[in-house]
C-alpha cells in the first residue's frame, strides 16, 4: 500500500537504535519506490509530545502501519 506523503501513520516495529517503539507515531516525509524486488520504504519524522522533531528515520513500508479510530494516543519517555 502506498501510502501519501505527509500522513500519519505508526511504527509496526521497534527501532532501538533510534529510541523508537512500535506505535510511536510519525509523519510521512517521503516515498521511495525500490528497485525491483525491493521493498518500497518511506522516510518518517517522529515528534515529540510538544511537537518538536525527535528523530528522522528511513524504514520499510512493513515497518509501518496506519491508524485506527480504536485506537489511543499515550505518551512516554525516550527509552534508552
Amino acid at each position: 500500500m502506498k501510502y501519501p506523503l505527509f500522513t500519519r501513520v505508526a511504527l509496526a516495529d521497534d527501532l532501538p537504535k533510534e529510541n523508537l517503539l512500535c506505535g510511536d507515531l510519525a509523519t510521512i516525509l517521503e516515498y521511495y519506490a525500490g528497485s525491483a524486488g525491493q521493498e518500497p520504504g518511506y522516510e518518517l519524522e517522529i515528534f515529540n509530545a510538544v511537537g518538536d522533531t525527535f528523530a528522522v528515520v528511513t524504514v520499510r513500508e512493513s515497518q509501518i502501519k496506519s491508524l485506527r479510530n480504536d485506537e489511543l494516543l499515550s505518551v512516554r519517555p525516550p527509552i534508552a
